[in-house]
């Protein structure tokens, strides 16, 4: 996973509040779309698309976290 250690942390951040949470008002699509995802109306493709790209910058964060954090002993 050397491509995750080469992604700027900042680069990481900034998606996930930018991306992750666009657009701030009414509500963050994320929000949406996890709702409609737990509500069992999660059908369309672009709605799962957009789960996944909104969601993505989140989760490569959590992943570059964790990785730094277990190889900040070695």
């Amino acid at each position: 996973m050397k491509w995750l250690d080469t992604l700027p942390l900042g680069l990481l951040i900034v998606a996930a509040i930018f991306l992750g949470l666009a657009p701030f008002f009414p509500e963050p699509h994320i929000v949406e779309k996890v709702r409609m995802l737990m509500n069992g109306t999660l059908h369309r493709p672009i709605d799962i698309f957009d789960l996944f790209l909104h969601a993505l910058p989140i989760v490569l964060l959590l992943l570059k976290l964790l990785r730094m954090a277990m190889t900040a002993g070695k």
